[in-house]
C-alpha cells in the first residue's frame, strides 16, 4: 500500500480536545491542577474531582453550604484553561427564555424573526464560546427552566425556534451549586436532569485552612485575632439550636471589623497563643465585631426560643470565658 498524505495539524486552543485520554492530556490536567492549587486552601481533593470531572467531558453538581469556595474553585479552574465562565443565579425569575435567549422585540416589529435579531441567553452563549455556564442556587430556579437543559446536556445542542440548531463547542460544561441546608423557596430537581450531571459534595474547610483563608483575605497578621474569629464563627455551625450557621465569610467580617474596631479604640491586639487572662478591651471588641459581622448569618431552628444575638453571646462566653477556665490551677 502507498503512503497516505497526512493532513496538518490544527492550532490547539485552550482546553481543545478535553476528551482525549492521552498521557499528553494528562499532563495538561495535572498542570492545570497544580497551578489552581496555588489559589486555594484546603480544597486539593475537590480540586482534583471537578477537574477529573469536566476533563472527562461531564456536566456537574456541586453541593455545599455558602462560603465553601465552589465560585473560588470554578473561576480557578476555567481561568487556567482560558475558558468564559458563564454566572447565572438560579431562582423564579430565571424562566427558560432569560436561559436561551430571544429575539429583539423592537427589530421583529421591522424585521419579523430572523437569526440576525436573536438575544442569545447565558445557554447559548456558554454553547456557542465552549464556555462553562455556572448556575448558582441551582434548586431555586423553575423546573421547565432545568428541564431546558436537558438537550443542552444529553446532545449538547439545542434548537431555537426561528433561529435553528445550536451545537455546543467541545468544552461547554454546565456546573451548578446548590446549598442542601436551605429548603425555603426551593424547587423539586427533575430526576432526568440529576441523572445527567455528577455530583460533588463540598464542606467546610478544617480550621486549620479557614485560618489560612481569613489570613489571605484579610491581611490581618494579627495571628490571635485570626484565630478567634475562625474559632467563633465554627462555633455557630456545631449547636443544636441553629439550622445553619455562618460560613468563612463571616469569620473574615468578625476579622475586619474587629481590627477596625481596635484601631478606632486605640486598643492593642494581643501578641499570644493563650486564651487565658486576655485583656477584656480586647475581647469586647470580637463581641462587638461578632454582633455586626454575624448576627446576620445565624439562622436559629424553627423552634428555637432566642434570639441570634443570645446564641452568639453564649459562644463568646464559650471562648472567652469558659473555654480557659479548665485550665486555671486549682
Amino acid at each position: 500500500a502507498g503512503d497516505h498524505p497526512r493532513a496538518a495539524p490544527s492550532r490547539r486552543e485552550p482546553m481543545d480536545e478535553i476528551n482525549r485520554t492521552t498521557a499528553s492530556a494528562a499532563a495538561d490536567v495535572r498542570a492545570v491542577r497544580e497551578r489552581v492549587a496555588t489559589q486555594l486552601v484546603g480544597r486539593e481533593r475537590e480540586t482534583d474531582l471537578l477537574l477529573a470531572a469536566v476533563a472527562a467531558g461531564r456536566d456537574v453538581l456541586i453541593e455545599g453550604p455558602p462560603g465553601t469556595s465552589k465560585s473560588t474553585l470554578l473561576r480557578a479552574i476555567t481561568g487556567e484553561w482560558g475558558i468564559p465562565l458563564l454566572f447565572v443565579e438560579g431562582n423564579a425569575d430565571l424562566t427558560p427564555t432569560r436561559l436561551v435567549g430571544h429575539h429583539n422585540p423592537a427589530r421583529v416589529l421591522r424585521e419579523d424573526y430572523t437569526a440576525d435579531n436573536f438575544v442569545p441567553g447565558p445557554l447559548v452563549e456558554a454553547m456557542r464560546t465552549g464556555g462553562f455556564l455556572y448556575i448558582e442556587e441551582f434548586n431555586r430556579a423553575p423546573e421547565d427552566t432545568l428541564n431546558t437543559l436537558l438537550t443542552a446536556m444529553a446532545e449538547r445542542s439545542v434548537t431555537v425556534p426561528t433561529m435553528g440548531t445550536v451545537r455546543a463547542a467541545d468544552t461547554f460544561r454546565v456546573v451548578a451549586s446548590m446549598n442542601p441546608y436551605d429548603a425555603v423557596g426551593t424547587t423539586r430537581m427533575p430526576t432526568s436532569v440529576a441523572d445527567r450531571m455528577c455530583r460533588l459534595a463540598v464542606g467546610y474547610q478544617d480550621a486549620e485552612a479557614e485560618r489560612g483563608i481569613v489570613g489571605r483575605r484579610t491581611g490581618i497578621e494579627a495571628h490571635r485575632l485570626v484565630v478567634d474569629a475562625v474559632a467563633v464563627t465554627r462555633a455557630t455551625r456545631e449547636r443544636d439550636d441553629v439550622r445553619q450557621g455562618s460560613s468563612v465569610r463571616g469569620a473574615i467580617d468578625v476579622a475586619l471589623v474587629a481590627s477596625q474596631l481596635a484601631a478606632m479604640r486605640g486598643i492593642a491586639v494581643p501578641d499570644t497563643d493563650e486564651l487565658r487572662g486576655l485583656p477584656e478591651d480586647y475581647t469586647s471588641v470580637v463581641w462587638d465585631a461578632m454582633l455586626v459581622a454575624l448576627s446576620g448569618r445565624v439562622h436559629l431552628d424553627e423552634i428555637a426560643e432566642r434570639t441570634a444575638e443570645g446564641v452568639l453571646r453564649e459562644i463568646w462566653e464559650d471562648h472567652f470565658l469558659l473555654q480557659p477556665a479548665p485550665a486555671e490551677p486549682g
